[in-house]
């Protein structure tokens, strides 16, 4: 899958904008304690056991804190990990192993969470048709990464932000005045700014449903906190005329019987606001 939102400068982007934020004016405590030209090893130890996400993310922190620093990789983004692996090894200048340790670790354990519980929600939709999607309920200044780590852990990105598609939810359904409304409006603004952009709305029942069929721009349909049972027949009606989606309230409970609907995608805003970080330290290597 090409990630399109991934480049180098977006990536130098946020670290250096995280390096700012933690290292400030400088790391005090390892200037103070560790000598200028001091080298040494660290290596970067898992604790728990999972799919391994932020590795190629590691690799560019350490060389934009310290171009001479080496990473001897033993494992890469998507490897299964267990307790007592070791992912990577780093060595160089022992000031900048330091500077980098929180940064390298705090995304590296938090993508590593994300691309596992992707995994396991992925596993559960096997034999289905349906393709698990993430959301926007990703943390501030960290979209890229989370989403990053879902694509890591098997999963497919939703739209990355506001301007790559039009979503129509709920409350631009009922605030423009209804289902066709939405549509007519929104199909009017691209024309006239010139943007190509896929059309989704949301439905809540069966009556918007038939409102958005008849809309020959509308691209996907998503169905919004619907039952199992409605959602069927929602698919029914729809009969492979356009995509379809299911979103809210999905759960490890009942997203197999969501994905046996027939329906394509399955959205799950908590790959990114409910998954538990994969535990891991950098250690020094003597």
């Amino acid at each position: 899958m090409a990630l399109t939102y991934l480049s180098k400068a977006r990536i130098n982007k946020f670290i250096k904008s995280a390096l700012l934020e933690d290292v400030g004016d400088g790391d005090h405590t390892s200037l103070g304690s560790i000598p200028k030209k001091d080298k040494s090893k660290a290596k970067l130890l898992i604790k728990d056991s999972g799919i391994i996400a932020g590795i190629d993310l590691a690799v560019s922190i350490f060389d934009y804190v310290d171009p001479d620093l080496k990473v001897e990789l033993r494992k890469k983004d998507g490897d299964w990990v267990d307790n007592g692996d070791i992912a990577l090894l780093v060595s160089g200048n022992t000031r900048n192993i330091l500077q980098s340790e929180r940064l390298v670790l705090n995304c590296m354990q938090r993508m590593s969470g994300i691309a596992t519980y992707t995994f396991k929600l992925n596993k559960m939709l096997e034999g289905t048709n349906a393709s698990l999607l993430d959301t926007r309920k990703t943390t501030p200044n960290f979209r890229m990464m989370e989403k990053w780590a879902v694509a890591i852990g098997g999963g497919v990105n939703h739209r990355f932000g506001l301007y790559d598609m039009v979503l129509l939810k709920d409350n631009h359904v009922d605030y423009a005045g209804g289902v066709k409304k939405a549509v007519d409006a929104s199909v009017k603004y691209l024309k006239e700014n010139g943007l190509n952009l896929d059309i989704e709305i949301e439905v809540r029942d069966m009556i918007e449903l038939e409102e958005a069929l008849e809309l020959p721009q509308v691209k996907r349909i998503l169905l919004d906190n619907m039952l199992p049972s409605e959602m069927r027949l929602a698919i029914r009606k729809v009969n492979k005329t356009k995509e379809t989606e299911a979103s809210g309230g999905i759960t490890e409970k009942n997203i197999r019987e969501i994905a046996e609907t027939g329906v394509d995608y399955i959205s799950v805003g908590a790959l990114t606001h409910s998954y538990r970080s994969l535990d891991m330290s950098l250690k020094a290597d003597k």
